[in-house]
């Protein structure tokens, strides 16, 4: 559980994500929020819930980025999800409950690589080690078993043992972890039975040794998931999972609704209710109780209102902010301040054929002050704009850094202009369309 302030957690989003001040204040005390629920007492925990979150305001004004940087900060279970792939049953789309089974899914694919990678490759190249000794001690006698298994252990991380073919007992008979047959994990059953369906019941098979390990280290695997993975998945995103929900605004309904889409949008927001409200999912790794799990939405809301949402849904989302829209200043900073800024990212990229680029201060602001009008122009697609003008702007550079034999090249206002012609860019306006 993370133990960070507000304060702290808002001066790490800082390294990332300009402006939005009301946004960051309220994500922190959120997270902080579920350190204090943490820490009450059994009796207390059970009455007090997550605060969820509803984040208003146009595409590319760092309403995702605020999401996903806040679960990397807190090292949480974190899936983010669109609203329109939804749909009540009966209707096409996806199943609510998927998200829990998405989030589990993801959860288990870190723990295991975080955790136990190393572990399992041990576990694998030792048993390959131990048929190999085993063999060659039925031929000859071996004082050294030790310096024997030193060398083995070379030859097989230098690749040199891979063709070699050793005789090996699958010893598992079935999979031996429950897997629920639901719909919405059918194809995660079917992929793990038919990685293990060749193997059952099989002794003494000769393979070869690439191919041990691959099948060891799957059975390896197995054996860590139901002994250590269970319980850690639950317990992970009961207490501190986030579940971002975006374009929320585009499963209200109108005011005056009678066909069969307007009741399917009104049905993903009674179905969504219930997994916000809390409620137990039955995933292949146990239930899951959604009680603690934090919300956040988010939405455009140009053609609807939060007020469009069911009554109940709205209820469920206490904290609605508005993010402003990005202005010049914005975009001028997005360029250059974030660890590891758009402006940094390029030079990075185009330092690895021998060349250096240099922004100036006119042409970073032109570059800024393009994307605004651009965006005033035609749809706004907020700091997303930046990516495509700066595609356009170094596209001559990064197809021929190869070639070029300048050291440096200054990319200044003169530079920027003559590559996007503010008083002509309606004509070719296409070029700098997401």
């Amino acid at each position: 559980m993370l133990k960070m302030t507000p304060q702290e957690i808002v001066s790490k989003l800082n390294l990332y994500i300009i402006g939005q001040k009301k946004a960051k204040r309220a994500i922190a005390i959120a997270l902080r929020n579920r350190w204090r629920i943490f820490n009450l007492k059994k009796k207390s925990k059970k009455e007090i819930r997550p605060k969820n979150i509803l984040m208003i305001g146009p595409t590319g004004v760092g309403k995702t980025e605020i999401a996903r940087r806040l679960a990397k900060i807190s090292n949480s279970p974190f899936i983010k999800v669109e609203a329109t792939k939804f749909t009540e049953v009966g209707y096409v789309g996806k199943e609510i409950d998927s998200i829990i089974h998405d989030l589990a899914d993801s959860t288990f694919n870190i723990i295991k690589k975080k955790n136990n990678n190393i572990k399992i490759k041990k576990i694998s190249e030792k048993k390959i080690i131990n048929i190999l000794i085993k063999k060659i001690i039925k031929k000859k006698k071996i004082k050294n078993i030790k310096f024997i298994y030193k060398i083995l252990i070379q030859k097989l991380h230098n690749g040199e043992l891979n063709n070699k073919k050793i005789k090996i007992n699958f010893k598992f008979k079935k999979i031996d972890f429950e897997i629920i047959n639901y719909t919405n994990i059918k194809k995660t059953t079917n992929e793990i039975q038919k990685m293990f369906k060749n193997f059952y019941n099989i002794k003494n098979k000769e393979i070869k040794i690439k191919n041990a390990i691959k099948i060891i280290t799957k059975e390896e695997t197995l054996k860590l998931f139901k002994k250590n993975y269970k319980k850690k998945i639950i317990n992970d995103i009961e207490q501190n999972g986030i579940v971002f929900i975006d374009e929320i605004d585009k499963i209200c309904r109108s005011q005056n609704y009678n066909n069969n889409f307007e009741i399917s949008r009104e049905g993903v927001q009674r179905d969504l209710l219930s997994l916000v409200e809390g409620c137990t999912v039955l995933t292949k790794y146990g239930n899951i109780n959604t009680d603690n799990i934090l919300f956040i939405a988010s939405g455009a809301f140009h053609s609807y209102k939060p007020s469009d949402l069911i009554p109940e849904l709205q209820g469920r989302f206490p904290i609605q902010i508005k993010l402003k829209p990005l202005n010049i200043k914005d975009f001028k900073k997005i360029l250059i301040e974030p660890k590891f800024s758009l402006i940094e990212q390029y030079k990075k990229l185009i330092l690895t054929e021998g060349l250096n680029i240099e922004f100036t201060k006119c042409g970073i602001y032109n570059i800024a002050k393009s994307a605004f009008i651009l965006n005033k122009t035609y749809e706004n697609t907020g700091a997303r704009r930046l990516h495509t003008i700066l595609e356009n702007l170094l596209e001559e550079i990064s197809y021929n850094a190869n070639k070029i034999t300048n050291t440096k090249i200054i990319i200044d206002s003169k530079y920027v202009k003559k590559k996007i012609k503010i008083k002509t860019i309606k004509e070719d306006l296409n070029k700098f369309i997401l």
